[in-house]
């Protein structure tokens, strides 16, 4: 039912809008005469209310900002729409002009370009306007792509179809998870018994707040399912064992400012290495009911152990430099570039894992994925995939599948289609909303099953 009345609403909406697109035609090629007043009045009212509400069904939609998506693609379908109904009928009224016959003969073609041009353009503008000022899916890649190939006809076609499609996509997900959550908010799956320890990995930050968040939206889906969040907070770029001994501090301050007693921690990549350590070495193990490990490189990237032996000392020195004053401006007190990547090699991590042995009383998990194309994964991933599968075989496009296992428990991520789910894909780190893989779902089924385990 929904479906027909947006589908009536869209046909009527469109014969107003190109009738006020060919105006000058419509007076004469149709009618043979002016359009009488009331009806002209009407005609006008209701492209102006079009303006503002431009599908009836959207209104239904829970969160303001996706009603005006939504809008704002819908606007655009009735462009596209009023658009291929004015040149049909501006090509019918040519052709009958050219042939002397009917009262079109004599309209105004010049008229009715000018007029199709303005509304169209009003209708066109209103939605450009409101998608790209509302839509994160968007991004600056099709943002980019819009305004370059907005001038090349047909190929501006084409890449509007490409933005509505995304932009639809967007707004049903969005909606959806809106009501998916509103209607779990009672069972709070993931209130688990102790709070949520988030670890970033390397060359990143935490940051709590805003779009350079590590973890994109999935703090906030936990938070909204129940969860108490943390960040690990530690150094960016530092030795394992160093990162470790910070990430034990924080796990120290949580348990006395909250009295929590333990944690679940969630490590991301080199943070997973550095909860093992902390947990093994730093005497918090006590503290920790749960280690669960996503992407992370156990076993290291052999392709590291490769590039570093590769690549002369002056040119990792050079690196190392330039990464460090960046790193201190992200608030690193003291990184060490270097001691990071090495860490990271196969070699560095055959020796951590004969040292490093798990805490009796922790539950271990294990979480991996791989790209399926090059082109699955955001720079530079997209440009790292090829190396790394040379070397460590499927990928991530940073760490190999052998890599990912640890714990008692392992699972492999594959989601249909030949896309396939990248290093940064597991941390939401470009809010991308990927087909066959809800990266925010995962992390609620992550730490509600952690609550069914009683942690």
């Amino acid at each position: 039912m929904k479906s027909i009345i947006k589908w009536i609403y869209r046909i009527i909406c469109t014969v107003v809008i190109t009738v006020c697109a060919i105006n000058p035609m419509v007076h004469q090629a149709l009618l043979d005469k002016d359009l009488p007043g009331i009806i002209a009045v009407l005609f006008v009212l209701f492209f102006g209310f079009i303006n503002f509400i431009p599908s009836l069904t959207n209104r239904s939609l829970i969160k303001g900002r996706h009603r005006v998506c939504a809008d704002g693609a819908e606007l655009l379908i009735l462009f596209m729409l009023s658009l291929t109904l004015s040149i049909v009928l501006v090509i019918v009224g040519i052709v009958k002009h050219v042939a002397g016959s009917g009262a079109s003969a004599g309209f105004g073609i010049a008229g009715t370009i000018g007029s199709a041009v303005l509304i169209l353009s009003i209708i066109f503008w209103n939605g450009i306007i409101r998608i790209y000022s509302t839509s994160v899916q968007l991004g600056i890649r099709y943002r980019v792509w819009g305004i370059i190939l907005g001038w090349l006809f047909p190929a501006n076609l084409v890449m509007l179809g490409k933005m509505i499609k995304t932009v639809s996509d967007e707004v049903k997900t969005e909606d959806n998870r809106l009501r998916a959550n509103a209607a779990r908010r009672d069972q709070q799956i993931c209130r688990t018994k102790y709070p949520i320890l988030l670890v970033h990995g390397v060359f990143f930050r935490d940051f709590k707040q805003g779009f350079l968040n590590y973890w994109g939206r999935i703090p906030d889906e936990l938070i909204a399912n129940g969860a108490t969040v943390y960040y690990g907070g530690q150094q960016s770029a530092d030795s394992v064992a160093a990162c470790g001994a910070e990430l034990a501090d924080c796990i120290r301050r949580i348990v006395a400012e909250t009295g929590c007693e333990k944690v679940n921690i969630i490590g991301h990549s080199k943070g997973g290495l550095d909860s093992r350590y902390a947990i093994a070495k730093c005497g918090v193990s006590d503290m920790v009911a749960s280690l669960t490990t996503i992407n992370t490189p156990h076993r290291g990237c052999e392709f590291a152990d490769y590039l570093l032996e590769k690549i002369p000392g002056a040119v990792k020195n050079q690196v190392a430099s330039t990464y460090n004053s960046a790193l201190l401006r992200l608030g690193d007190h003291d990184p060490d570039f270097l001691k990071a990547v090495y860490d990271l090699t196969h070699s560095s991590c055959a020796k951590f894992n004969e040292e490093i042995t798990d805490a009796a009383g922790v539950y271990y998990q294990s979480f991996g994925s791989c790209m399926k194309k090059a082109g699955g994964g955001r720079f530079p991933l997209n440009y790292s995939f090829h190396l790394v599968k040379y070397f460590d075989g499927p990928n991530d496009g940073l760490v190999g599948e052998g890599s990912f296992k640890w714990g008692e428990d392992y699972h492999f991520l594959t989601p249909p289609g030949n896309r396939g789910i990248s290093h940064g894909d597991m941390i939401d780190l470009n809010r991308e909303n990927i087909p066959g893989f809800d990266v925010r779902e995962f992390y609620i089924q992550l730490v509600s099953e952690l609550k069914n385990r009683g942690l």
